[in-house]
């Protein structure tokens, strides 16, 4: 006999199988981020551009002042290149990190919301399915 308890002890785990998958395109989703916030894509040719590549942290944004500009960085270490913008491309990086964490956030709640509102016990849960009134 299925419980409600059972049901959404299956729905949390779906829900983390859904959460690891979506850290492992963690940086995908922020490389996506930086590329519509107007970052441009280059390659370090000169040596001292190589080096600062290897020495910022991977897949974070860092703040680096560059032949007397700031840049912000999201290294790609990977395949050897690094997303750059300037202080108005990483400003409209972060206002989109923020609506999607406030779309994710939102989505979370709607889907709790959901799995609450659902009154699994008035039809027997899951364990009915191949009983009579199914087919």
């Amino acid at each position: 006999m299925n419980s409600p308890a059972t049901a959404l002890k299956g729905l949390v785990v779906i829900a983390l199988l859904a959460l690891a998958a979506g850290c492992a395109s963690d940086f995908q989703e922020k490389e996506n981020l930086a590329v519509a916030a107007g970052f441009k894509a280059i390659t370090p040719t000169k040596p001292d551009q190589v080096t600062l590549l290897s020495t910022l942290p991977a897949d974070r944004v860092t703040q680096v002042a560059y032949n007397g500009k700031t840049y912000y960085i999201l290294p790609d270490v990977k395949n050897n290149q690094a997303f750059i913008g300037g202080p108005k491309q990483y400003q409209s990086y972060q206002q989109l990190r923020l609506a999607k964490q406030i779309s994710n956030e939102n989505l979370e709640a709607a889907e709790m919301n959901q799995a609450a509102a659902m009154n699994w016990g008035a039809w027997g849960g899951w364990g009915g399915l191949g009983g009579p009134g199914w087919y």
